[in-house]
């Protein structure tokens, strides 16, 4: 082997082309990672280095979030004040004020209605160990008597009786004795006391403390947010700064008012009933309606077991329940939706794994602010192209256009969902539009992959059946007019391609909304054989489709030629679907073809051809 060779070999081996000579031994051959792969390994390996950064920097990064949130809730407040001719300072200071104020009055209106519940406590638990021991007896009952019935029998011995056994026995057992310290130290107590408190408060005062330096110097941070992600685009990183926060504190304020309402009228239902301190279970349940998900069921807790606790019978704790079962569902599927519907911008499974996945991240804090969080990443994936997985994933939107999802529909032979799109479609826009916006675009798609070689005949052929049988199930929307006579004055002519003869189909049923017959004639009837044994006698108007239009094509232009000289007289119509609009600016492509009219559109189709029908003059090329 010559050097060159040699050289060669060696150069395929190493950009792993499959062009050069293949390597001695049937060994593989070396191919470096596309740059693909190579975006895809370094996208994975950034989203676990952020997950690990998340879950190990959870005490720094929660305090912060929190701050953040905050100051979301807290803005529109600041931004009253300072409407009101407040500087920044006071204005900051008096919201932060405001809302430490009314958690003071919530924690105080808790504190003193829990208070007045422990007069009453010795009675609330007789009242359910009563209700423990009736359920137990009731249970022992039942169990004995299925015990008799199914082979007990009189040999079975009483409950009582095994039960007293032991106690005529003469047996004794030993008593367990615990040793236990006489005193305690005063700092221990202490400590058992404060500890659990220290942790929360301390937490408590980083989130003020940074929320309040967020608020006083909100635009310097936006800015300097800007200069480190988005200097290079201004406009656009705006935008999403913009669209972020008014998302953010609309959902903030709309759940803010949800759930107060909520607390409001589960207090109220709570105090016709008869519940004890119902002010401090509606407060309970408005904040406890914060948690996704739970939120309501564990509000619903305590108040039944109370119920239960007052009320001898059983009928105070059922109402209660069903106070609860009633409220939520109305909240939930009523009132959100009327209030901000779909402003949070997030599908319903995205909240529900949002949910599960920063629960497993961060906590109980994790499933709180588990929305917003979220929120946050698809407004981010709207306006940062990198980052559009996360709307694509994440968000409300359609995954794909109407033109996409019925493409689809078309290759996976499903008419039925195409159908049923395309009734959707139809409720806000006319048969011409759905026929131009959605089905022609939809066969251009077809037309470019069956160019690349990715449809072949026999699918190809399948998806007409399928698109043909759409229009045949929309015909009812049309008015066609069957007449022999009209039928041989207008002639839709499809061309060779496997989907022109759809496109006709369309054209006809546009026509017969516009009470005009028309007579569909096939590629292979127009051939240098066929049209030979055509009869043009009477016809007017020729409208040819024609999807492979590229450039000038000698096909459609010969085709042209041979309807001119077998119909002298009939206007010729042609439509550009591929090329669209830039075909009718086109003056060498209007010349070379020769025909009187070129449209873009099948609605433009429909009008050039029901007004040369009418006998108006067309327009020269």
């Amino acid at each position: 082997m010559s050097e060159l060779e040699n050289t060669a070999g060696y150069k395929d081996v190493l950009t792993g082309s499959r062009d050069g000579p293949a390597p001695e031994g049937g060994a593989a051959q070396i191919r470096p990672a596309s740059a693909p792969e190579l975006k895809t390994l370094a996208a994975v390996a950034v989203g676990t280095m952020v997950i690990a950064a998340l879950y190990f920097g959870q005490d720094v990064l929660i305090p912060i979030t929190l701050a953040v949130m905050l100051s979301f809730v807290l803005s529109p407040v600041v931004n009253l004040l300072q409407r009101w001719r407040l500087w920044r300072a006071p204005a900051v200071i008096v919201t932060v004020l405001a809302a430490l104020g009314v958690l003071g009055l919530i924690g105080t209106l808790i504190g003193s209605q829990a208070a007045s519940l422990t007069a009453d406590a010795p009675q609330y638990a007789r009242t359910i160990q009563a209700k423990v021991e009736g359920v137990q007896g009731f249970a022992l009952t039942r169990m004995a008597s299925l015990t008799k019935e199914f082979g007990g029998g009189s040999h079975a011995r009483p409950a009582s009786a095994s039960a007293a056994a032991p106690a005529g026995s003469g047996e004794r057992r030993p008593v367990p004795v615990e040793v236990v310290q006489s005193g305690t130290s005063p700092f221990a107590i202490a400590k058992t006391v404060v500890e659990p408190i220290l942790g929360p408060l301390e937490t408590t005062i980083l989130v003020l403390i940074v929320a309040i330096f967020v608020l006083m110097q909100k635009e310097d941070l936006r800015d300097r947010f800007i200069r480190l992600f988005g200097s290079s685009d201004l406009h656009r990183t705006t935008r999403a700064l913009d669209d972020a926060g008014q998302r953010l504190s609309k959902y903030f304020l709309s759940q803010l008012a949800v759930n107060t309402c909520f607390g409001l009228v589960i207090g109220i239902g709570l105090w016709l009933i008869g519940v004890p301190s119902p002010a401090m279970w509606g407060v309970m349940a408005g904040l406890l309606r914060f948690v996704p998900y739970i939120g309501s069921f564990l509000a619903a807790v305590a108040p039944a077991a109370l119920a239960a606790a007052v009320d001898p019978g059983w009928g105070m704790a059922i109402e209660v329940v069903a106070l609860f079962v009633v409220i939520e569902p109305i909240t939930g599927y009523v009132v959100e939706p009327l209030l901000y519907g779909h402003s949070t911008g997030l599908s319903p499974v995205s909240v529900i794994v949002s949910a599960i996945f920063w629960t497993w991240l961060w906590g109980p804090i994790g499933l709180i602010m588990s929305t917003p969080l979220t929120l946050c990443l698809v407004v981010m994936g709207r306006h940062v192209k990198s980052l559009e997985f996360f709307d694509v994933l994440l968000g409300d939107r359609p995954a794909l256009t109407p033109v996409e999802t019925f493409y689809q529909r078309i290759l996976a032979d499903n008419p039925d969902e195409a159908l049923a799109q395309a009734e959707a479609l139809l409720t806000d826009r006319s048969l011409a539009d759905y026929y131009d916006g959605v089905v022609l675009e939809g066969l251009k798609l077809a037309v470019e992959d069956q160019a690349r070689g990715t449809i072949d005949q026999a699918r190809a052929a399948g998806m007409t059946r399928s698109m043909r049988s759409i229009v045949a199930d929309l015909q009812p929307r049309a008015a066609p007019v069957d007449e022999p006579g009209d039928r041989q004055r207008i002639a839709l002519i499809a061309g060779h391609g496997v989907f022109d003869e759809t496109v006709t189909a369309m054209l006809a049923q546009l026509l017969g909304e516009r009470s005009v017959a028309a007579r569909r004639i096939a590629a292979n009837q127009v051939t240098r054989d066929g049209i030979e044994a055509l009869d043009l006698s009477g016809v007017e108007v020729i409208a040819i489709s024609y999807l492979e239009v590229t450039g000038s094509p000698a096909q459609l232009r010969y085709l042209v030629r041979r309807l001119r000289a077998k119909a002298p007289g009939a206007r010729v119509v042609v439509g550009m679907w591929p090329l669209g609009e830039k075909a009718l600016d086109d003056a060498g492509v209007q010349q070379a073809l020769g025909a009187d009219r070129y449209v873009s559109s099948l609605a433009e189709a429909a009008e050039a051809v029901a007004t040369l029908a009418q006998g108006e003059p067309a327009i020269a090329a």
